[in-house]
């Protein structure tokens, strides 16, 4: 409920005593009153000033987390913890080298996903900005256009159709003003207002009919309306701070990536404790030197640079994203949706045009199906039936009751449309909208009436009227609700006729309008409701929000995906469901409605939510708990709106997606992800990016581990056995340095596989890693060091000195990295059509070797890292020949594994 308050310009200081009246009971005078405004002239400058200084701006404002804040947060992984601390070690231990390259790396992965939250909050920012609205305010009795962040409590605000609402407003003047609730309320249809007071003290929202709020949208008639609340105090803004309650959740992948990054530092700390007091107790090293070959190994196992790899390859996803006008708020959100298994997503406007459309005409005679989608006047009308004629082709304008049928729905419609920005727009209600683009069809013009007279559509006797010239005769035409056209009709009308088309109709899920006429008397200037009879029943048309063909083929692309999709939306269960079977939802459409979930217990609703695909007359609280109850079954859902009413199930579900166009404020905020065009289609591209993303991930987790490993293992042994580290710990540095700046990049620019979308969801608790790719990670780590150590000691056993030996290691666990990258790019063989699909591999590849050129011939770089110039067949050829040893060994297992055991 809005709090009330008197306004006092002359006290700012204490709030004034609650009203006992709620706002809608109050009459005019009360409400001038009560907000100290002018009722013809509006706010005065001085006033404005004072109001705008103490309650600030008509905006909502979003909780931002400081920019130092969201900084700090990159650090919050286990690994970087443990990272962190070998850099403060080797720094107390003055290897400041060491220390130096260790924190280059964290503050590298830190900078990567920051900028990334930047640039989405930037994007999200102009799309702000360019739905900001204006509206028409009356000030020191002037009639002015500002932006609607400039209005305060008291304004006089103007509304049109076609009009955003700015704030919440008390009507004091509406004339035939009908708004659009549905961000608020989950409702479709608009809401007829009224001026008069209401005199009932509880009404909930939906019934408040002269008042209007923040975010709805004008759809007819015109409106004159005192501010009552603004930014926050709006209700959309009391919803904001409702959404809050609900906490948000970490993303499948960072749950599995914070899984394995924990067990891996765990499990390393563990290795380093006990090699420790081994080296200790075999005494091969002084303390200083085994504290430091530990540490090395710490570094040289840990992958740091994971973190970094999996922000790149995150970031790389949401930049195709954007692309595609799609706003990912955070890195992780662009992999989730490539888990989901259900995606849940409102009709209107999403699956439908919100076009309303005229697909079928019924006279007393014949049957029409009407062609052409939405507000476009292509089209026209095929004949489907007719009681005499069977299914001849039939001139419709032969049928004298089409022909009347048409210009009724010429005459009796007062919505516009207009073409602006490549696509019709319409001004005034969407079932007028529907008479106007039949009218435009049949005709190819636009309606023209000379109007004598007007009824509005009444609820309380469910239709509308018009008095008007036509073809020289004065006609009172009529539309509205087929039961009271058929009752105010000539008693020769075919009650079991109609009744059969409306069933037929409906069942279609087509919502039904008859038009009728009666030729008046010129002398007829006026209509009056309670003596409209002796109708002549023109016919019926069925309309319908048309399904969009792209949503259609998105629907089917998801299911082939293994993605269940679910309709929640407040219409009608028939007209639901009727859109599902259109648009193909599932083989078998089964509907629920909000009040029968109400009458569900939480458990009763886990039990059966998976039986439903279609939730209709949903409420907030409705699609909160549809998705909690989808979430306890383990299933990792996605929630699709735009309106307020949305938002609680948008943060509630594992990845919100918000309509950038036509979504509110609170929803976008509320979501990670934003559709920037409105266009359902752009889901099946993000869940497409979200396998791959995933896929990049998976390959350069299994890439970093193994060679991650093989070098903590160079140490591990070398210790066991006694003998002197094969590779010096500043070369361990520069191997995870050069690693960190290109190698591990290639998969960041690994197209997708081949049917990535023809497999089932991942399992989002079976994590990033299999028993398969466990021992892969283990054969190959002990291959590369191996392979290390054996080098080092067949050189320096021909009584080569240990720098040659150690710059010969160095080269063998670096072509070690290069040989098994080309075995873990894609599951195809090495040497196949797919060997140059990824160019940018071998790019990176080549800057890495001349990174190790200028590491063993520059003599600075020698004297660092302890290298020297070394000949053709120790410094390459045997390194090739032991990277393609490596590489001979993960083909083989990779046939194995793909065409033998023939599971991942």
């Amino acid at each position: 409920m809005l709090e009330e308050t008197t306004i006092s310009s002359n006290d700012n200081s204490k709030e004034p005593p609650r009203d006992s009246k709620e706002l809608w009971q109050l009459n005019e005078n009360e409400l001038v009153k009560k907000f100290q405004t002018d009722p013809e002239d509006g706010l005065t400058s001085a006033e404005i000033k004072r109001r705008l200084d103490r309650n600030g701006r008509n905006e909502l404002e979003v909780k931002k987390t400081s920019k130092f804040i969201q900084f700090i947060k990159q650090f919050n992984n286990s690994i970087i913890y443990i990272l962190a601390a070998a850099a403060i070690m080797t720094f107390l231990m003055h290897r400041y080298s060491d220390s130096i390259v260790i924190g280059l790396v964290i503050i590298a992965n830190a900078i990567i996903g920051y900028v990334q939250e930047q640039q989405a909050g930037n994007a999200l920012e102009k799309i702000r900005e360019m739905l900001i609205s204006k509206n028409f305010v009356f000030r020191n009795g002037e009639k002015l256009e500002i932006d609607a962040r400039e209005l305060v409590v008291g304004d006089l605000v103007n509304l049109e159709a076609g009009d955003a609402v700015p704030a919440d407003l008390r009507l004091i003047s509406a004339d035939n003003l009908s708004v659009q609730e549905s961000v608020l309320t989950g409702e479709t249809n608009p809401v007829e207002k009224i001026e008069e007071a209401i005199s009932d003290p509880k009404l909930p929202l939906a019934e408040r009919k002269n008042m209007v709020y923040a975010s709805t949208a004008v759809t007819s008639g015109s409106g004159l309306g005192i501010v009552v609340a603004t930014a926050g105090d709006t209700e959309i803004g009391q919803i904001q701070d409702s959404v809050e309650s609900v906490k948000e959740k970490p993303t499948p992948l960072m749950k599995n990536l914070n899984s394995l990054g924990f067990g891996l530092s765990i499990a390393i700390l563990i290795a380093a404790v006990i090699l420790f007091i081994i080296g200790y107790f075999i005494d091969t090293y002084t303390l200083p030197t085994l504290l430091i070959a530990v540490i090395t190994m710490v570094v040289g196992s840990m992958p740091e640079g994971l973190p970094a790899s999996t922000s790149v390859v995150l970031a790389m996803g949401t930049r195709k994203m954007t692309k595609r006008n799609v706003i990912v708020k955070s890195l992780p959100a662009v992999e989730t949706l490539g888990a989901v298994d259900i995606v849940n997503t409102d009709k209107t406007g999403t699956l439908t045009k919100n076009e309303m459309t005229v697909k079928k005409v019924v006279t007393p005679t014949h049957s029409f199906d009407v062609t052409g989608v939405g507000y476009d006047a292509d089209g026209g009308v095929d004949f489907s039936g007719s009681l005499e004629l069977g299914n001849q082709k039939f001139d419709w304008k032969k049928d004298s009751s089409m022909q009347w049928l048409v210009n009724i729905a010429g005459q009796t419609t007062d919505a516009q449309l207009h073409f602006e920005n490549n696509r019709w727009e319409l001004t005034g209600e969407p079932t007028d909208g529907a008479l106007t683009t039949l009218y435009r069809k049949m005709t190819g013009n636009d309606p023209e009436v000379d109007e004598i007279d007007s009824l509005p559509f009444d609820s309380a006797f469910r239709f509308s009227a018009r008095l008007a010239n036509l073809n020289d005769q004065r006609v009172l035409m009529v539309k509205g609700s087929p039961t009271t056209i058929i009752n105010a009709s000539v008693t020769s009308t075919d009650q079991t006729y109609w009744n059969n088309k409306i069933k037929e109709l409906s069942s279609d899920g087509l919502r039904v309008v008859a038009l009728a006429y009666k030729v008046v008397d010129d002398s007829v200037t006026e209509i009056i409701p309670d003596q409209i009879s002796g109708l002549t029943l023109a016919g019926m048309v069925g309309i319908i929000d048309p399904p969009r063909e792209e949503a259609r083929t998105s629907i089917h692309e998801l299911r082939m995906a293994g993605i269940k999709v679910k309709m929640i939306t407040g219409d009608h269960p028939e007209t639901a469901s009727a859109i599902a079977k259109k648009l193909d939802l599932d083989s078998v459409i089964s509907a629920v409605t909000g009040p029968e979930i109400d009458a569900m217990s939480d458990d009763e609703l886990n039990a059966k939510i998976d039986n439903y695909n279609v939730f209709a007359h949903t409420t907030p609280a409705n699609k909160l708990r549809i998705v909690r109850a989808q979430q306890a079954n383990d299933h990792v859902v996605s929630m699709t709106g735009d309106g307020v009413n949305d938002a609680p199930a948008l943060k509630q579900a594992d990845i919100g997606v918000a309509m950038g166009i036509k979504g509110t404020e609170v929803a976008k905020e509320s979501a990670n992800m934003v559709l920037a065009d409105d266009d359902f289609a752009d889901i099946v591209v993000a869940v497409r990016e979200g396998r791959h993303v995933f896929d990049n991930i998976r390959k350069t987790i299994r890439f970093l581990l193994p060679t991650s490993f093989a070098e903590g293992l160079i140490v591990v042994i070398s210790i066991l056995l006694g003998q002197d580290l094969p590779l010096f710990p500043a070369q361990l540095l520069w191997i995870n340095m050069v690693s960190a700046l290109t190698i591990q990049f290639a998969f960041i620019f690994e197209p997708p596989e081949a049917g990535i979308m023809a497999r089932g969801p991942r399992n989002v608790k079976a994590g990033l890693l299999t028993k398969l790719d466990t021992f892969e990670i283990v054969y190959v780590s002990l291959l590369i060091s191996g392979l290390g150590i054996w080098a080092f000691d067949f050189l320096t056993g021909q009584g080569m000195p240990e720098v040659v030996g150690s710059t010969m290691a160095l080269n063998i666990i670096i072509f070690g990295k290069i040989f098994y990258l080309f075995n873990l790019r894609n599951d195809h063989p090495v040497i196949s059509k797919y060997f140059f699909q990824n160019k940018m591999a071998f790019y990176i590849i080549g800057i890495l070797i001349l990174l190790q050129m200028g590491i063993i011939y520059l003599p600075f770089m020698q004297d660092i890292f302890h290298t020297t110039s070394i000949n053709l067949y120790y410094g390459w050829i045997i390194p090739i020949l032991a990277g393609i040893v490596v590489l001979i060994v993960t083909e083989i297992g990779k046939y194995i594994r793909y065409h033998i055991l023939r599971k991942d």
